[in-house]
């Protein structure tokens, strides 16, 4: 996958570009003659076809942090692209004089090292010099040179990412994918946190953070209670359970 992404990087002619490996993994053409280099940048047409697309990573999804979790569990391998115009990005978050943004970039960094150190994936730091462009379309336009796809949690970028046929990696819809599925009918246990917007309403969550909107919930405030589920609403922003308690 390294030496694809490398061909990709030349054939496209993208300027001011070069490749810096992550130092875990050997440099492939140290000590290679210019003749073998080329040779080396162009792999069997079958092992171009049967591997996968490099995953971009942008800067939401570093400060998110799920996906050093889910590159460890080993569902995610291949080879990991971070530009440098996105640690650039994630850097100038850090040095926010806002707390929560320097915090926020701070984490990004972390996730970045993690994501690094990671056994199941290769790691590649593409020294781009950033554009005038905003960050996104530079990402979007990167990721269509190499063929690869983008993970993401911005919702704009992937909204964007689609419409302009850049293959998308949106971790909040593959955390939303694989949330406990419950039924209308089924009964389920929780406890009823706080209020809801609707008078009377309580509102409580499952295990893996579905929220569960509970009628004639809000005066069982901090009760664990079983209610019968009643219907389902999928947004945007997630699954939503409506349901009543067992009287």
């Amino acid at each position: 996958m390294i030496k694809e992404v490398i061909d990709a990087v030349r054939r496209f002619r993208i300027p001011n570009i070069y490749v810096v490996v992550a130092d875990r993994f050997p440099t492939p053409f140290a000590g290679l003659t210019p003749e073998s280099k080329q040779k080396e940048l162009a792999p069997p047409k079958e092992i171009e076809i049967k591997s996968r697309p490099a995953l971009v990573v942008d800067t939401s999804a570093l400060i998110d942090g799920r996906l050093a979790d889910i590159i460890e569990t080993g569902f995610i391998s291949g080879t990991v692209v971070v530009p440098t115009f996105v640690i650039e990005e994630l850097q100038r978050v850090a040095d926010s004089k806002d707390s929560l943004k320097r915090n926020r970039g701070r984490r990004g960094l972390d996730v970045l090292k993690s994501i690094k150190k990671c056994r199941y994936v290769k790691f590649l730091i593409p020294k781009i010099k950033s554009g005038r462009d905003p960050i996104d379309t530079q990402l979007l336009n990167f990721a269509k040179q190499i063929n690869g796809r983008v993970v993401t949690t911005d919702y704009n970028l992937n909204k964007v990412g689609k419409v302009t046929g850049v293959p998308m990696l949106n971790i909040n819809e593959l955390a939303n994918m694989v949330k406990t599925v419950v039924l209308p009918g089924e009964i389920v246990e929780l406890n009823v946190l706080k209020k809801g917007k609707e008078q009377g309403q309580g509102i409580g969550y499952l295990p893996d953070g579905t929220m569960v909107v509970v009628e004639d919930g809000g005066r069982l405030i901090g009760v664990d209670i079983e209610v019968k589920v009643e219907r389902l609403l999928q947004t945007d922003a997630g699954k939503m359970i409506f349901a009543k308690p067992i009287s």
